[in-house]
Formats: C-alpha cells, sequence, structure tokens
C-alpha cells in the first residue's frame, strides 16, 4: 500500500491498455485538466462512458481540492466500501463504530447520519468528503455545516439519490457530483484517486500530509 506523502505506483499494462481503448472510444482532451483526468479516471473504473456527461465537473473547483490535498486535508469516507477503495492517503470512516449506531438510536437519525456527526466532530472543518453511497451523509454535510473544503458528492440510488446531489450543487460548496441516479462507491473512489494523483504530482509527489492530518492515519485500518 502507498503511505502518504508517496507518490502512486505508475501505470501497469493493464491500466495502460484500458486507457489506451478508453480513448480510442471517446475523446475527453476538450475537457480541462482536472476535469479530464477525473472523468477518465471514473470511467476507468467503471466502465461507463454515460460519466462524460453525467459528471459535473467544475475545473476550479477540482483544482481547489488537489491545493487541499497537497496541504495535508484530512479525507473522511461515507462507508466502508469507499473507504477501502481509497489508497495513498489515511481516511476516516466512521460507519461501523459502535458509537455511531448509538448516536443513530438516541438522536433519531440515520447511521449515515450519525457517522458524519462522529466523524466532523474529529476533523473538523477543511476536510475532503467522499460519499459514494449514501444520500443521507450527503445531507448531513450539507445540514451541519461541516465547512468542507471539497465534497465528491456520488452517491447511487432512486431514493434521495439525485436530490441529495442537487442539494449539493445548489449549495455553491466547492463539489464534484453527478446528474442521474448512478454513482456509488467505485466511482467516488476513482475521482478521489484522481485527485489525489494531481495533489501528487503538483507538490512533487510529497504533500503536506504531516502539517494537516497528524492523527488521522491510524484512524483508517480500524475505522474501514
Amino acid at each position: 500500500m502507498t503511505r502518504p506523502g508517496e507518490a502512486l505506483p505508475g501505470p501497469q499494462p493493464a491500466e495502460e491498455e484500458a486507457y489506451r481503448i478508453l480513448r480510442s472510444r471517446i475523446d475527453l482532451s476538450r475537457l480541462p485538466a482536472h476535469s479530464r483526468d477525473v472523468t477518465e479516471r471514473v470511467i476507468y473504473a467503471t466502465a461507463d462512458f454515460d460519466y462524460a456527461t453525467d459528471l459535473v465537473c467544475d475545473e476550479d473547483a477540482l483544482a481547489m481540492a488537489a491545493t487541499a490535498l497537497a496541504a495535508g486535508a484530512p479525507v473522511v469516507a461515507d462507508e466502508a466500501m469507499v473507504a477501502a477503495g481509497i489508497t495513498g492517503w489515511p481516511v476516516i470512516c466512521k460507519m461501523a463504530e459502535p458509537l455511531t449506531a448509538r448516536l443513530a438510536r438516541t438522536a433519531g437519525i440515520s447511521t449515515a447520519a450519525a457517522a458524519v456527526r462522529l466523524a466532523f466532530g474529529e476533523v473538523g472543518p477543511g476536510a475532503v468528503w467522499v460519499v459514494g453511497c449514501a444520500p443521507a451523509a450527503l445531507i448531513e454535510i450539507l445540514t451541519r455545516g461541516v465547512e468542507p473544503a471539497f465534497v465528491i458528492g456520488v452517491p447511487s440510488g432512486f431514493v434521495g439519490a439525485v436530490e441529495a446531489k442537487e442539494a449539493l450543487r445548489a449549495s455553491g460548496i466547492c463539489s464534484l457530483s453527478n446528474v442521474s441516479e448512478k454513482g456509488g462507491a467505485a466511482a467516488a473512489a476513482a475521482a478521489f484517486d484522481a485527485l489525489l494523483r494531481s495533489a501528487l504530482r503538483a507538490s512533487g509527489s510529497r504533500p503536506g500530509w504531516a502539517a494537516g492530518a497528524t492523527g488521522v492515519a491510524s484512524a483508517r485500518a480500524t475505522d474501514a
């Protein structure tokens, strides 16, 4: 596994061939750099070309996300599946903690919302939030006022997912989302991976992890 601050491994032959096939079928060269990287990475991870038009990318916001990661922003995932898909960076995920279930019962909220509350209590403002499974987590981020540096909001589902993503876009928060009901852990982790690669390139493969994420590394293995 890549450790925080190390360069991610270069593309392997199978990945290079996958990108060759992808680019032979769709030309995304018209997109600005960050938007192209994210869109290609999501298509690569999902084999779903619809994301070329389904993702809502803001180049300035994506650049800000890469800058936040390069500066050491903590990262929070809504579900263990999302956290498991992220390598090269420590991730906090509170979904499976007993305290999360207890808070959900006592406060009368969903487990996803409780996980957001507990994670926010640990990381505070300025984190990068990666939501790929739970629309309720996205809504809690918006209503809780967590002041994120960036939100990847691509939860999938027929109930509440589209509405949650619309609310994210309307909030003015720097974010990446998509329009349809599709999404999921693979898409969310892939989008994060593209942004992390941009952060590592911009910082010479040595982001300021220690300055901004002290104490977060130990959380990943137990929380995810």
